[in-house]
């Protein structure tokens, strides 16, 4: 067979040299080929294994199946065959919104073939194009766990350039969170801390996200909160305000002392009238049949329009009690 190839070679003109440049420049060729045909796109049935997750109040976070996904796809040859290999086997985890999932009955859930459009690429890849699903509805078992409510407390610290301040407290969106885990570790938590917040010099509104501090075989429905804070310039007014009764008895007069206290109001800068006039602080009667001491809180009828915040000097006030 060798001799015979030889005497073809031979015959032809062409020498052992020329024989391996024409088989490199065949091997290029083909190469070209493949190459070129493997990035042309192709219509295909491709078919992904998944299972779901989904954060569904009182359930786990993973369900306990997967289902197969098979959908008429348009993408290159290389993508094709690559998925024949390997991707096909291998299950796929895709996080789908809580509203996606249809409850049917117990622990099942349900996805629709319309529900899976958004969630196309991260079932076959950024670089297939989903003509169809061919699998209609999906049905998932999410085994039901020990689970919690509980309030989110932000953590921080926040002091303000001269002459601002806050309107309100931090605010973090959501303001709880779901906890999962064993009911024994659950009844010991009463609230969620975020991470430390610090900041200084603040004279803008500020937001952000902050991330939950993690407890310890605890699973949480959020890891992050969204923060708000209302940040606004002001101006400080000194005001006297005399101090009312209110709910005492007809047969009854409640003595005040002091009758009136020092109120310094903050107010939203630039300043519109005089609010410190229209002020009204009043010590109830009920606070002082509940107190042992005699001494009694001032508390306010409502902040007039354009107050922030407001302090009393002093806070707690004398009170004795006259018949009439």
């Amino acid at each position: 067979m060798k001799e015979l190839l030889d005497r073809l070679l031979k015959s032809l003109g062409i020498s052992g040299r020329d024989w391996a440049v024409l088989l490199l420049a065949l091997l290029l060729a083909f190469s070209t080929w493949l190459i070129h045909n493997l990035s042309l796109r192709y219509n295909d049935f491709l078919t992904v294994p998944v299972v779901a997750r989904s954060n569904i109040e009182g359930h786990s976070d993973i369900a306990s199946n997967h289902c197969n996904i098979t959908a008429r796809c348009r993408t290159t040859g290389y993508h094709v065959i690559r998925h024949n290999l390997r991707q096909a086997r291998r299950i796929r985890a895709v996080d789908f919104r809580p509203e996606v999932m249809k409850h049917q009955k117990g622990d099942v859930y349900y996805v629709t073939a319309a529900d899976l459009t958004e969630y196309s690429h991260l079932i076959f890849g950024d670089d297939v194009t989903v003509e169809y699903f061919e699998t209609d509805t999906l049905f998932f078992t999410f085994p039901a766990v020990d689970h919690k409510k509980v309030p989110v407390y932000p953590s921080y610290s926040v002091s303000f350039r001269e002459q601002y301040t806050s309107v309100g407290d931090l605010k973090v969106v959501p303001d709880s969170v779901t906890l999962y885990g064993e009911m024994k570790i659950l009844e010991n938590i009463d609230r969620v801390m975020t991470q430390p917040l610090k900041r200084t010099d603040l004279y803008t509104d500020i937001q952000g996200m902050l991330k939950l501090e993690d407890i310890p075989n605890v699973r949480f429905s959020d890891d992050m909160v969204q923060y708000s804070m209302q940040v606004t310039r002001y101006v400080e007014i000194i005001g006297d305000v005399r101090i009312e009764a209110r709910n005492v008895p007809v047969d009854k007069e409640l003595v005040i002392i002091p009758s009136r206290v020092k109120t310094s109001l903050k107010c939203f800068f630039p300043l519109k009238g005089d609010p410190a006039s229209s002020m009204r602080l009043y010590v109830d009667y009920e606070d002082f049949f509940n107190t042992v001491s005699g001494k009694c809180p001032v508390r306010n009828a409502g902040l007039p329009d354009g107050v922030i915040s407001y302090d009393v000097d002093p806070f707690y006030v004398e009170c004795i009690v006259k018949d009439l």
